[in-house]
């Protein structure tokens, strides 16, 4: 069969299996993976290590929407693969925790998962429970490394207060984070005292400064509302709409790319983000009818976000000044919503202070100056880990 993929970068599993795959032996081996957990040919980490390699693998964890994508959202379920027959414990459920019992009864964990370099995508919590486990287990950790599809030379917005911690912060980094999940996987052991053994496949040919189109690299997309790599640069700004009663585009085909609600007019709206200084993008006037979440079935208006210069692209500043500007038109209107008794908004941006600043109508250029003190801190860490 003809091979058609050549990527610049060489991703952790191929490095793994063209060079290092005899390391692992007859060790008892389990894999925290999902759909794109794949070469550039496509060919899954599964079918590679336990069906071609024959590798001795117990146990597959699976993080957010499935080992093999399929879960749309809500809970994953423990089953089993039905391609290789292999257990599959759920890392999205009940306990977002792998079984200690089952890691008791490994000697290593692999762990090759695309993130998309934003602290809120669940991927690097999953990650930091599977070293928490494996540290106290005495089982050693092996990451597979894949690049940061939005850089891993930029970082941006507020560093999460531990006092807002969960899911979708699980530890103090900021909402752009640039780092890959090997870089990741240091600074969780090491800061958090995690006190596991953790080795990191390097990738080959994967700097710094690369965006996810070029590493040549075929996009899969991490989860289902990440359909492009598109989708990946807006996200983290885009996303913060989830905490507040405007749709950031989940129903329709462009996800975080398109927002809006019922009572918004698309011109106002564009006209206060043309006043406001974000650079290097565009805004198309729109309306939508989402197919499921926030607004199914209304007319919803609002703007399509194209970024013209993602170099100058600011995706968190974006996402905050947005949500300042519809505050300022519809003051009746947006709203922060609550989860569990808390504010969702709260836990996506990583702290309260910024809610309390858009309710009270503060200033524009308050709101994106804040907590660049921890920002710089965090960027000292940071330093300690990187690889590349």
């Amino acid at each position: 069969m003809e091979r058609v993929c050549k990527p610049k970068v060489r991703v952790g599993l191929q490095v793994l299996v063209e060079g290092l795959v005899d390391a692992l032996g007859d060790r008892r081996i389990g894999v925290v993976a999902n759909h794109t957990s794949v070469t550039p040919d496509f060919d899954h980490i599964l079918d590679i290590l336990y069906s071609a390699l024959r590798l001795n693998i117990r146990a597959v964890f699976a993080p957010e929407h499935g080992i093999r994508g399929a879960v749309p959202a809500g809970p994953v379920r423990g089953t089993v693969d039905e391609r290789t027959g292999l257990p599959v414990y759920s890392l999205y459920g009940a306990s977002c925790r792998p079984p200690e019992d089952i890691v008791k009864r490994l000697d290593v964990i692999v762990y090759d998962v695309q993130d998309v370099g934003v602290r809120f995508y669940t991927y690097i919590s999953t990650l930091y429970h599977v070293i928490e486990a494996a540290g106290r287990a005495g089982v050693k950790v092996l990451v597979l490394d894949r690049p940061n599809p939005i850089t891993g030379a930029s970082i941006e917005g507020p560093v999460l207060d531990l006092e807002y911690r969960s899911f979708i912060g699980v530890w103090e980094l900021p909402v752009r984070y640039g780092m890959t999940a090997g870089e990741l996987a240091l600074l969780f052991n090491h800061e958090a005292g995690l006190g596991a053994d953790i080795e990191v496949v390097r990738m080959e040919g994967w700097r710094r400064e690369m965006w996810f189109d070029e590493t040549g690299l075929p996009w899969v997309p991490p989860s289902p509302n990440m359909p492009t790599f598109n989708t990946a640069i807006v996200y983290p700004g885009t996303c913060l709409l989830e905490g507040t009663n405007v749709s950031e585009g989940r129903g329709t085909t462009k996800p975080f790319e398109m927002v809006g609600a019922p009572w918004i007019d698309e011109y106002q709206l564009i006209g206060e983000l043309e006043s406001l200084p974000i650079r290097g993008v565009k805004y198309r006037p729109s309306r939508f009818m989402p197919l499921y979440g926030k607004y199914a079935g209304k007319l919803c208006r609002g703007v399509q976000v194209y970024v013209s210069d993602r170099e100058l692209f600011e995706p968190v500043k974006f996402g905050l000044l947005l949500i300042w500007a519809i505050k300022v038109l519809y003051p009746d209107h947006l709203q922060f919503v609550r989860r569990g008794g808390r504010y969702y908004f709260d836990l996506l941006v990583g702290c309260d202070t910024i809610r309390r600043l858009v309710e009270e109508g503060c200033d524009p250029e308050e709101l994106v100056s804040l907590r660049f003190r921890e920002l710089e801190a965090f960027d000292d860490v940071r330093s300690r880990y990187i690889i590349y």
